[in-house]
């Protein structure tokens, strides 16, 4: 059974179509930074964002949360449905009570997001009390016991700690048990472990794993880092310049890429056993600036396998490229891409 016969007998716990986001321009007018972003997550699924900085990824996952407003942006086209709910139009108020049960964001930099003059257990317990309507006494024990689920030793003493006496990974730790606290339905995680060392990165993978299996609960994973992502995700949506590059299962993108923007980011990932004198692989160029993305393909001029005077006058549509995947590029048929090679 295919994927897409699978969702169509279950439906998507969240589910976004053609989602457009802008931000104002000095101008005085409104510039697209996302552009009819398209993609599903289903009930306990893993989901991976992928693109370097600049694709969109970090604004889709906000306007999924209801926060596109408070960066000074705002949807303006599409939907997003979360278990059904059409939310781009939803108030401010029945977004506060979405938040926590319903779906729990992590962020960058942890430290960033916890409030250095409350201990983490008042912090955990807050977000509790206020979704939940615990009482003082069982939001501590709540938050105790979260620490304890991310695998914070001594969760009962380190509960009255300050986020200055913990490490940059269990800060990260405790931001997971923060969200996690209120049992949401969906996660997300945006780019969770770029400020951690490598066997940091692996225990917080790990933990995300971990909970996964225990709580059931959907997970949208924002990451540059497509080696993270080939360890928890099943699925991928690979953006470049606001839109949907290539979407599909995370075995045929690794395996079969059918976009050239794919099959780079994949070069680029780093070998085992790489000589210290050989340089990494890189894709040229940059990712252009929201209103200044070019005509055609927005990849082709970073791009070996571009076609003068077809790439460059013609913007391709995200079209199938195979069972469960889709790519947004003319020459899908024609070219040949290599993926990871399998040892």
């Amino acid at each position: 059974m295919t994927e897409r016969q699978q969702e169509t007998e279950a439906p998507p716990l969240l589910e976004t179509r053609d989602l457009t986001v802008e931000f104002p321009n000095p101008a005085g007018g409104w510039t697209p930074v996302v552009q009819q972003v398209s993609f599903t997550v289903g009930q306990g699924e893993s989901v991976a964002l992928v693109g370097e900085s600049g694709s969109g990824k970090t604004v889709t996952s906000l306007a999924v949360m209801g926060l596109t407003g408070v960066m000074g942006g705002r949807v303006a086209g599409g939907s997003v449905h979360f278990d059904g709910r059409e939310l781009t139009a939803l108030p401010e108020r029945e977004w506060r009570g979405l938040r926590g049960p319903g779906m729990g964001m992590i962020f960058q930099q942890p430290i960033r997001s916890l409030n250095p003059a409350f201990t983490v257990g008042d912090q955990i317990a807050e977000s509790v009390r206020r979704h939940l309507g615990f009482n003082r006494k069982a939001a501590r024990t709540r938050a105790i016991e979260m620490l304890d689920l991310v695998q914070i030793p001594r969760a009962a003493e380190r509960v009255d700690d300050y986020p200055h006496a913990f490490s940059g990974g269990m800060c990260q730790r405790v931001m997971i048990a923060m969200v996690m606290a209120c049992n949401p339905r969906l996660l997300i995680a945006d780019e969770p472990t770029t400020a951690l060392d490598v066997t940091v990165q692996e225990r917080i993978l790990q933990l995300l794993r971990e909970l996964q299996e225990q709580t059931g609960v959907s997970l949208l994973f924002v990451s540059h880092d497509l080696a993270v992502v080939a360890e928890l995700c099943q699925k991928v949506i690979v953006m470049y310049a606001g839109e949907v590059a290539e979407q599909g299962t995370a075995a045929d993108i690794f395996l079969r890429p059918r976009h050239p923007y794919t099959s780079g980011l994949l070069a680029a990932i780093p070998k085992p056993g790489l000589r210290s004198d050989r340089r990494l692989e890189a894709i040229p160029g940059s990712i252009p600036a929201p209103g200044s993305w070019p005509a055609g393909c927005r990849f082709h001029d970073r791009c070996p396998h571009r076609e003068p005077g077809r790439c460059d006058s013609r913007h391709p549509d995200l079209t199938p490229a195979g069972p469960a995947n889709e790519a947004r590029c003319l020459r899908t048929s024609e070219i040949e891409l290599q993926g990871v090679t399998v040892a």
